[in-house]
């Protein structure tokens, strides 16, 4: 990171530095949160977790070679400086936002309710071909997670690609002001954390909440094939460029060509140009995930060649629509996390297999109060696709298979003695339908329940923990 001082530090956060004397004019290497990640004069901030708190380690990291810490405590007489802060979260968020400040660099700010990841990762891939970039890494999306990818810059930087993740209103406002976008993009408007959010509109306004802090004279990048995004009118007076499959998107996709699991082909179409890619990675989504590549390519400056390089460049990432070959299976793994908008977008990517298809499926978290209907609706849309096999994995997911047997030709299983007899029906059109409580009691079946040549998707919320369930797969 670009150094800051111990003074500047101190100030930045609203802290009294103690113990400085001579070492308030020294440089900070890097900011952790993680006392393994420490390193020679970095600056340890003490965050309390739910199982470790981080006062408790300050000693350790400054003999690991820490500089220095925030802390909320009074440390007393001790060898080394300290900041003393009145919350340690609050300080990484004031410190980000000064850093981002020092930096000229230009920020494109992602955020939707399905397809971030994906989203932010095909941006990052096309402006990779022109830019030095840096964009968010696994789950760092969120309070402590954006701040602490922000001081991952560097000066050679030139692009960072911030994914903002929030589940409550007032998030994406506090996240917006650390990152100071200059292009923001909107994936959709799904039914996601809606426990806090309640309705799509409450979570258009969560979610434009980005707009309060983006550069007066940058650009917004939405979705124009969602309802509630096309129709939105900013009230920073920008107009948004639209992506899509609409006639009226600036940046859209004509002949669109299905490669099953193999990816799609698909011509692009800018302002002022057209040019073909071939998407590596399988799933519609992806197209709109490649235009909204384009729109931000053109933006920033890049070529049509650069941004089908970056386009065809793409691949994904464990537990997110990665496919898997082994000796038995086709494995779709893209679990790690869920909502009903991304179930059935990843259910699309599993009919397109020209195999048997299973879908392994488990409980959806955050969906508010109609989260039975929700987990229904996801049932109901398997059976109706013609998803050979169905199996629904925890409390919650028992809705998934029991709106799938409300559809007329699912085939109404459940447990180890109708495996024979599911199994069967599955060859025959039906969808066969199994509900398990526990990962355990599925995987005791998988050898009778499944068919070496199957297609396979696993997709549940993060919480349900079901890399577990991809790792016996592709050891079997």
């Amino acid at each position: 990171m670009k150094h800051m001082t111990l003074t500047e530090i101190a100030k930045a956060c609203g802290g009294v530095l103690h113990g400085g004397g001579s070492s308030a004019a020294k440089e900070v290497s890097s900011v952790t949160i993680d006392s393994r990640k420490v390193q020679k004069d970095s600056l340890f901030i003490a965050i309390k977790g739910a199982r470790v708190d981080g006062h408790d380690l300050i000693p350790q990291t400054i003999e690991a070679g820490a500089l220095c810490a925030l802390s909320e405590r009074d440390l007393g007489d001790v060898s080394f400086p300290y900041i003393r802060v009145e919350s340690c979260r609050q300080a990484l968020k004031d410190l980000a936002e000064h850093y981002r400040r020092s930096l000229d660099i230009r920020v494109v700010g992602i955020s939707g309710s399905v397809g971030k990841t994906s989203t932010k990762e095909t941006i990052a891939s096309v402006l990779s071909q022109k830019y030095c970039v840096l964009k968010t890494e696994g789950n760092f999306n969120n309070e402590v997670g954006l701040p602490l990818t922000v001081f991952n810059l560097r000066e050679e930087h030139e692009v960072a690609v911030l994914e903002m993740g929030i589940s409550d209103f007032g998030e994406m406002t506090r996240l917006a002001r650390i990152a100071r976008p200059d292009i923001c993009v909107i994936t959709n408007i799904g039914c996601a954390h809606l426990e806090q959010l309640k309705d799509r509109d409450g979570i258009l306004k969560a979610k434009t909440e980005m707009l309060a802090f983006m550069n007066p004279e940058g650009h917004i990048v939405f979705n124009g094939d969602d309802d509630k995004l096309s129709t939105f009118i900013p009230e920073n007076g920008l107009s948004p460029v639209y992506f899509g499959l609409g006639e009226y998107c600036r940046f859209r996709a004509e002949h669109v060509t299905d490669r099953g699991l193999r990816g799609t082909d698909a011509e692009f179409i800018t302002p002022d140009s057209r040019f073909t890619a071939h998407i590596s990675i399988p799933g519609s989504h992806m197209v709109h995930n490649a235009m909204a590549g384009t729109a931000v390519g053109r933006i920033l400056g890049l070529t049509d060649e650069e941004i089908r390089v970056g386009i065809e460049a793409l691949v994904p990432l464990a537990g997110r629509n990665h496919l898997i070959e082994t000796e038995h299976f086709t494995i779709i793994d893209d679990c790690y996390n869920a909502n009903p908008a991304s179930m059935k977008a990843s259910l699309d990517v599993l009919a397109k297999a020209d195999t048997r298809t299973v879908a392994v499926l488990g409980d959806m978290g955050e969906l508010g109060e109609n989260w039975k209907s929700l987990h229904q609706e996801v049932g109901r849309y398997a059976a109706e696709l013609g998803i050979h096999v169905l199996v629904c994995i925890g409390e919650m997911a028992e809705e998934i298979a029991e709106g799938a047997r409300t559809v007329g030709k699912a085939h109404a299983s459940v447990g180890k003695d109708f495996v024979s007899e599911s199994t069967a029906a599955s060859d025959t059109g039906s969808t066969a339908v199994f509900h398990y409580q526990s990962k355990a009691d599925f995987l005791a079946d998988a050898g009778a329940l499944l068919k070496s040549g199957d297609s396979i998707l696993v997709k549940a919320s993060h919480m349900m923990e079901f890399p577990e369930i991809v790792e016996f797969l592709e050891k079997n």
